[in-house]
């Protein structure tokens, strides 16, 4: 990970994160937690958050189109926060949001504590005028678009993280295998497109996540087109 001086958005540093390395980090805190499965099933982020950040995920009103939040004290991160609208919905789908959200907000207490703990006071994270150690967090989860983003560099590492988190690359592979096929000198699995979305149907319901976020992860890990073979 490396570190750049930035005018971009709240913070002074922007740490700069490979994916490779997103996937790592959250991969050895799943292993840290004991929540990394031995084959591939739904990953138990609500229990991950609270054995690795050591608190407890709890709900609050939020303002419109925001998801969630993550607050941060000297120690590191004192509070995640989702919205009661995701619960009060209901349903498979506001369920799969849910972890989702807390999967982000778990990305930005592994990618960005360390920004609060140099000494950073980002003000107007919380949009309302407030100096407060928070990262609200609006609805941008389910696009891999960085344009969507608006130079909110920390919110599109901490949406790289949900794949990490609640997709973890080696079990993504083991799921995936009946899809794939082995191609190139190296005989690399890559995913066959005309079994791309029933991939991705599979992995949401193997993984417990809405499809999108299932396309968004098999994009990342086998690209389509002459790069359709798994990346390295």
């Amino acid at each position: 990970m490396r570190t750049y001086r930035t005018n971009r958005g709240p913070f002074t540093s922007q740490p700069f994160y490979k994916p490779s390395e997103i996937d790592r980090i959250c991969g050895n805190a799943l292993k840290a937690a004991g929540l990394m499965p031995d084959s591939p099933e739904a990953i138990r982020i609500d229990r991950f958050v609270e054995k690795h950040f050591k608190v407890s995920p709890h709900y609050e009103a939020l303002p419109d189109g925001v998801l969630g939040y993550t607050a941060f004290g000297a120690a590191g991160v004192t509070a995640i926060v989702i919205t009661t609208a995701l619960d009060d919905e209901g349903g498979s789908v506001s369920e799969r949001r849910i972890r989702t959200t807390l999967a982000h907000e778990a990305g930005h207490g592994l990618l960005h504590t360390h920004l609060f703990a140099l000494g950073e006071k980002p003000g107007k994270l919380f949009d309302d005028g407030h100096d407060r150690p928070e990262i609200l967090c609006r609805d941008v989860h389910g696009t891999p678009h960085k344009a969507r983003y608006d130079g909110r560099w920390w919110e599109f590492q901490a949406n790289r993280a949900i794949g990490g988190l609640l997709m973890p690359g080696g079990l993504v592979m083991k799921a995936a295998a009946p899809f794939c096929e082995q191609v190139g000198g190296l005989g690399l699995p890559a995913l066959k497109e005309d079994q791309r979305e029933r991939a991705a149907r599979e992995m949401a319901e193997i993984f417990d996540v809405n499809p999108a976020v299932a396309r968004i992860r098999l994009s990342d890990m086998f690209p389509g087109g002459k790069s359709a073979q798994q990346t390295l």
